[in-house]
């Protein structure tokens, strides 16, 4: 038995411009059109292309050049002013990291509040706490001294000390203090909270000093 086939149909011209016009309309083309951003970068590109290959009129070219220049420079600003300056380091890991035996996520100031509530409810032993881990707190976020993850509030201390000299045994007292009430299970004293509050003011305002 012989088959026969049908021949392929070949659209006309009204036809086979619908078809076009299907496929194209699909959203995978338009996903695939590239962006204004992507339009500006090429000729951004293309432009500092060719001012090194030679393309560009040797009049024109200085011009060209402090052109590109300043479009470089107009996009970093522009880049800066959306999605902001990248944060320290050592500002980021101060916010989050561990501070003397417990994950501490609050900043300086949220520490600093913390105690004053604390201090106002007569709670001495956890103001103390809070109030030596907002002078380590304040002192890493100003980038004067870093803590390292599992640092004893001891080596805090001594590390701080050589950066204020001055306050160096008013340092080592604190610490003193958070170990009495945070370890020894010592009562503590508004003596002792207050102590450590001036302390902190004290090196949120003084310049510092290497020996």
């Amino acid at each position: 038995m012989i088959l026969v086939t049908a021949a392929p149909l070949i659209p006309d011209g009204d036809e086979a411009r619908r078809l076009a016009e299907r496929e194209l309309a699909d959203p995978s083309y338009r996903a695939a059109e590239p962006t204004p951003f992507d339009r500006i970068a090429r000729a951004i590109g293309d432009g500092i292309a060719r001012l090194f290959t030679g393309d560009v009129d040797a009049a024109w070219a200085p011009l060209a050049a402090v052109g590109a220049l300043l479009l470089v420079v107009l996009l970093v600003v522009l880049a800066v002013l959306i999605w902001g300056r990248p944060r320290s380091r050592g500002l980021v890991r101060a916010a989050r990291g561990e501070l003397f035996g417990d994950a501490v996520a609050a900043g300086s100031g949220e520490l600093r509040r913390t105690a004053a509530a604390l201090a106002d409810r007569g709670d001495w032993e956890s103001a103390t706490v809070a109030a030596v881990r907002a002078l380590a707190r304040g002192l890493e976020e100003q980038q004067r001294v870093s803590v390292a993850p599992g640092a004893t509030v001891t080596s805090f201390a001594r590390s701080a000390g050589a950066v204020f000299p001055d306050e160096a045994s008013s340092l080592i007292e604190a610490a003193h203090d958070f170990d009495d009430v945070r370890y020894l299970r010592r009562p503590g004293s508004r003596e002792a909270y207050e102590r450590v509050r001036d302390l902190d003011d004290r090196l949120s305002r003084a310049p510092v000093t290497h020996r």
